[in-house]
């Protein structure tokens, strides 16, 4: 269970996203949750400097179709970071398992990849309480911590590029 809210961030530690570009990829599978989060995201990043224009999202039908929703948008849009959303509960079958376990690893497949940070913002819950307290609820909201990792992600990518074209 988790112990913080997933709402908290000191604005002080983070870099100021104003000249970065971010897309978002959105389940549509558990809209009440998954609108929550990407809500959640983009205040964050607005929050943060970043600029409404500079933040692209995109939904797709599923929690599996992340992955390919993630990978289109790398290779169509100039991005600094990807935050991909979604929810799955646990059922009565294995579906839960096969789902998790393929975007999971998809994601670190993308990152691997492609010089594009691609952040989990997949919520995979026993109980669709536990994921209404991790989408605005009681235990805060995925969505703005994921949207922080994606500043802070996107700075460190940049650092990498100014790094890189002076010589070090």
């Amino acid at each position: 269970m988790a112990t913080t809210n997933l709402s908290y961030y000191d604005k002080a530690t983070i870099p100021n996203a104003k000249s970065f570009r971010f897309g978002i990829v959105v389940s549509e599978w558990n809209p009440e949750i998954t609108k929550n989060l990407h809500k959640g995201a983009i205040d964050t990043l607005l929050d943060c400097g970043a600029i409404k224009e500079n933040i692209i999202s995109w939904d797709v039908p599923g929690s599996f179709e992340l992955v390919y929703g993630c990978k289109k948008m790398i290779q169509s849009e100039k991005l600094d970071a990807i935050i991909a959303i979604g929810n799955v509960i646990q059922g009565e079958t294995k579906h839960f398992d096969f789902v998790c376990e393929g975007v999971t690893q998809g994601i670190i497949d993308l990152n691997v990849k492609y010089d594009v940070p691609v952040i989990f913002c997949v919520l995979t819950d026993n109980t669709k309480q536990q994921s209404i307290d991790r989408s605005g609820g009681k235990l805060g909201n995925k969505g703005i911590e994921c949207a922080v990792a994606a500043v802070k992600m996107a700075a460190i990518k940049n650092l990498h590029r100014i790094s890189d074209s002076i010589g070090f």
